[in-house]
């Protein structure tokens, strides 16, 4: 895999927090550059070269790559250094495993409190929108921001970071996922059926169609992953590469 000059990034894609300091907005970008799939599984982060791209020095990238290690999204390999983690089909398996376990129960709670769905619906649009335009990186999140509206509203902040946690993780697989799974179109389809029954206030079929649409996902795109990876390659004992 190409390293990172394959891919330019910018302090222009950072969340936009006035009081993030270096390190955060080092870690904004790159983990956003992983979940859009602009960085992917496998590809290598520099430390020297991302700090250019983002005019600042190696060490608050140097932290960053360290928190996303701890996150799941960057694996240190001993003869790589950084790289974003490619998960194999164990790990994803058991990713999706505790995925289906909590997902559909935190979107039942979420309908049955009458949580709101607004930001739900509005994020369909523009993933539809996103898909139409082929536009994979705008697709990407705003899917990712229609499963959170969703889980969002289910009354226990743990429930909901857990769940933030697990979809950083699959966005591992789901970035490239979608074309085996059938295209942007039945993920849209999956994901109307959801808010259908969620906007219905049928808290047990939204949560049914939830597991469903993963399980289904799963079962499309998993065996089209790769064998578990060598351990002895990432050991986790290795510094991020500096360049």
């Amino acid at each position: 895999m190409d390293a990172t000059t394959a891919v330019r990034l910018s302090l222009a894609d950072a969340d936009h927090d006035p009081l993030a300091n270096r390190t955060d907005r080092a870690l904004s970008v790159v983990k956003r550059g992983i979940l859009t799939g602009r960085l992917r599984p496998g590809q290598q982060l520099i430390e020297s070269e991302i700090a250019e791209m983002l005019g600042m020095s190696k060490t608050p990238v140097r932290e960053a790559l360290k928190t996303l290690v701890g996150s799941g999204l960057v694996s240190l390999s001993r003869y790589k250094g950084a790289v974003v983690r490619e998960l194999d089909s164990d790990a994803a398996a058991a990713v999706y495993d505790l995925r289906v376990l909590l997902e559909p129960e935190a979107v039942r709670r979420t309908v049955t409190t009458g949580g709101d769905l607004g930001a739900a619906s509005s994020a369909l649009d523009r993933a539809v929108a996103a898909g139409e335009a082929g536009d994979e990186v705008g697709m990407s999140l705003a899917n990712r921001d229609f499963h959170r509206s969703l889980y969002l509203g289910c009354g226990n902040p743990l429930l909901v970071a857990t769940l933030d946690g697990l979809k950083d993780q699959t966005a591992l697989v789901s970035v490239s996922g979608w074309r085996a799974a059938g295209g942007w179109r039945t993920e849209a389809g999956e994901h109307r059926a959801i808010l259908d029954a969620a906007l219905a206030g049928d808290g047990d079929r939204a949560a049914g169609a939830v597991r469903e649409h993963i399980t289904g996902f799963v079962a499309r795109v998993l065996p089209r992953l790769g064998p578990t990876v060598d351990p002895s390659d990432q050991d986790g004992t290795a510094e991020p590469a500096a360049g």
